[in-house]
């Protein structure tokens, strides 16, 4: 349920998923209240995983090194501060980037590097065992999650593996839904920056049938509202939830909860949402997906 101005209004809503014989409740990784995963002498790594996603979240020293030796597929990183960028090298590029970026660096050996210190953001798929492993909630995941499908990865891009760097200056545009890119794990939104609570007449409570979001806080706090639907077993049945998270922080939803979320900071209220592998409806409105001519999405058969 959207309001008329959200441009997901426009969005299918019919569900064709069979009814669900379980459900699965949130995750969170607080990264502003517990210790992190990872500690070296100039990085400190939060990690929070969901079925098929996790995020590794830095706090950087300059010069701060974060490395991948045999990354098996692509991965997404943000340097979300203005003035924060870094080096990203893999595969004999090294490019230079900019804060107020997003950037996806393909499989192999790569390296992260941190220019000034800051927030640097990776998101992978959970096709590396050493990463879930370290995951805060790597518990949670010792057997699948209901309602989720088998992950399967989006076609290659096209012109093959490279770094591709964007920049987050991308302003508003009327019926186009935040800043959203893809890769062939992953589709991140960079959601337009909300100042000041959230208009309470124009929520959007909605669900999916078969993946997780990951909602993360970057600036600002958010309540993120959920509930279950009721089934005929009352055992299935689960309270509703509304926890108000501070920033950084990330909170998995799982389908088919019914959420949304409202910043209730009097300034900048930041969220990045997160799906893996990309969402077939979003890629289908035209002109959301910033990069959709460089990712083609999977053929039908």
């Amino acid at each position: 349920m959207y309001d008329k101005s959200d441009p997901r209004a426009s969005l299918a809503t019919a569900s064709k998923a069979p009814a669900p014989s379980a459900f699965a409740g949130p995750e969170y990784g607080l990264f502003y209240e517990t210790e992190p995963q990872v500690t070296d002498d100039r990085a400190k790594t939060w990690l929070t995983r969901g079925q098929n996603f996790l995020v590794a979240y830095t706090r950087a020293e300059a010069g701060a090194t974060l490395s991948r030796s045999s990354q098996p597929d692509e991965y997404v990183v943000i340097f979300p501060d203005r003035g924060e960028g870094g080096v990203v090298q893999a595969n004999g590029e090294r490019v230079e980037v900019e804060g107020y970026s997003l950037v996806i660096v393909p499989p192999g050996a790569s390296t992260v590097t941190s220019s000034r210190g800051g927030q640097i953001v990776r998101i992978f798929s959970t096709q590396s065992d050493d990463l879930n492993a370290l995951c805060s909630n790597a518990e949670s995941y010792a057997e699948p999650h209901p309602n989720l499908p088998p992950f399967e990865p989006w076609p290659e891009p096209v012109g093959g593996y490279r770094i591709r760097v964007y920049s987050l200056d991308v302003p508003p545009q009327p019926g186009r839904f935040g800043r959203i890119f893809r890769c062939s794990t992953l589709m991140v939104n960079f959601l337009d920056p909300q100042v000041g609570p959230r208009d309470i007449t124009k929520m959007s409570p909605h669900h999916h049938d078969d993946f997780e979001q990951g909602s993360l806080a970057l600036e600002g706090s958010f309540i993120h509202h959920m509930r279950w639907p009721w089934t005929t077993n009352m055992n299935m049945w689960r309270e509703d939830v509304h926890p108000h998270v501070q920033s950084p922080s990330l909170t998995v939803i799982p389908p088919p909860a019914i959420h949304t979320s409202r910043g209730m900071d009097a300034g900048v209220n930041q969220l990045v949402d997160i799906f893996s592998p990309p969402r077939e409806d979003f890629s289908k409105q035209p002109g959301w997906v910033l990069n959709g001519d460089e990712y083609p999405m999977p053929a039908k058969g």
